[in-house]
């Protein structure tokens, strides 16, 4: 393991990894698995090694799918002692709705209502271990609900029963007295061709179309917004001004390639720097308080050592970056070219809102077009100054 310095991560840095991530065997579409299956309670014990605060899971990370419930019982014991013994929580859990065969054509959006209740049931079943085990975020991901041929149901029956399985599991979430919100996490593509939902532009405004939209918020991902070619600081800017950003996944992911899920920071270093920015409030806005999760896996290259080279990564890279954030935000020149202009009159006006008397002075106002339009903003000199910052060379 690292020395110990500035940026080995301690569970007060909330960060957590999925019994899925840390647990990938290396298997892909191409090659069976090159590392041996870890158990739930290793995974545990090794994260917490490593300096993190919690481990997120799908229902089948942790109990196969058709377990007995006295096996069901026995695992989830042994878990919840796996976590005490290594001071670890649980903050967020999911329900896997795509690998079994029964979701070949989606979960909540299947033609076939026998699909759609077993979809529903799992996902109950799932909310109640998850509340077991101390979750306060549940996290929906329509890995399935998709097309590759859209013929075969209209998107706009699809979005309904989408709607109406999310209301269904708010109502049973209230009837339960659980204390459960829920995030939506948005993809384009893969494994489908398309993806209902396929951006956190669109989970937001689906929302706004739900019984309770107070419950639900969204769990961006890095890998997904990249891989259409998004912007994710602009994708999570804006979740965080609707206040909807109830959980995040951090991982690394090149534009237009298929989800790599690759250690946060190790692609795109301006993005993952400009995200840790605005996630810590570093130019002024609320921070993000939540827990700070990699929904990443080490490359297929690495044995067991090398899973958890990976993991202090993820985590270093963060850090790394956060301190490299505070310092570019102190410097003088940033600060020189980013400060706000104010114009009193002019601030009074465009802050008041809306009334004839504010229209008609804006009307009257008048603005120097060509002196404004010639001066220059200087932004060419604070992206580098952004890029000498991360390369450590000032502050």
């Amino acid at each position: 393991m690292h020395t110990m310095d500035t940026f080995t991560p301690t569970p007060a840095d909330r960060f957590t990894f999925g019994l899925w991530t840390v647990g990938n065997p290396g298997r892909d579409p191409f090659g069976p698995s090159v590392r041996a299956t870890q158990s739930p309670n290793r995974i545990v014990a090794k994260l917490a090694e490593c300096g993190a605060y919690g481990v997120n899971l799908h229902d089948e990370d942790l109990i196969p799918f058709g377990a007995s419930a006295a096996e069901r019982d026995r695992i989830v014991k042994e878990f919840k002692g796996a976590l005490k013994d290594n001071g670890m929580v649980v903050p967020m859990a999911t329900t896997n709705l795509f690998s079994q065969p029964i979701f070949k054509d989606g979960a909540f959006t299947s033609n076939d209502p026998r699909v759609r209740t077993f979809a529903l049931q799992k996902t109950m079943r799932a909310m109640d271990l998850g509340v077991e085990l101390g979750a306060k975020t549940y996290v929906f991901w329509g890995g399935r609900e998709g097309t590759e041929s859209d013929a075969c149901r209209s998107p706009i029956d699809a979005m309904k029963r989408f709607r109406d399985a999310i209301n269904f599991l708010c109502g049973y979430v209230r009837d339960q007295g659980y204390d459960l919100r829920f995030a939506l996490e948005a993809k384009p593509n893969e494994p489908r061709g398309d993806i209902y939902l396929a951006t956190t532009g669109h989970m937001l405004h689906f929302i706004s179309t739900l019984d309770e939209p107070e419950r639900v918020g969204v769990n961006p991902e890095v890998a997904h917004e990249t891989m259409a070619g998004l912007s994710f600081v602009h994708n999570i800017a804006q979740a965080m001004e609707a206040g909807k950003l109830y959980h995040i996944d951090l991982n690394g992911q090149r534009i237009g390639r298929y989800d790599q899920d690759l250690r946060f920071g190790s692609e795109d270093l301006k993005q993952a720097f400009l995200t840790v920015r605005l996630l810590e409030g570093i130019p002024g806005n609320d921070p993000y308080t939540g827990p700070l999760h990699f929904d990443a896996h080490a490359y297929r290259t690495e044995d067991d050592e090398g899973v958890w080279e990976f993991a202090v990564g993820c985590m270093r890279t963060y850090k790394i970056l956060k301190s490299r954030a505070l310092a570019f935000e102190a410097d003088p020149d940033v600060q020189e070219i980013i400060a706000e202009r104010t114009d009193d009159a002019l601030d009074a006006l465009l802050n008041g809102g809306y009334s004839t008397e504010a229209a008609e002075a804006i009307s009257a106002a008048s603005i120097d077009v060509d002196t404004i339009a010639k001066k220059g903003l200087g932004y060419e000199r604070l992206d580098q100054l952004l890029v000498e910052h991360m390369m450590g060379v000032r502050g």
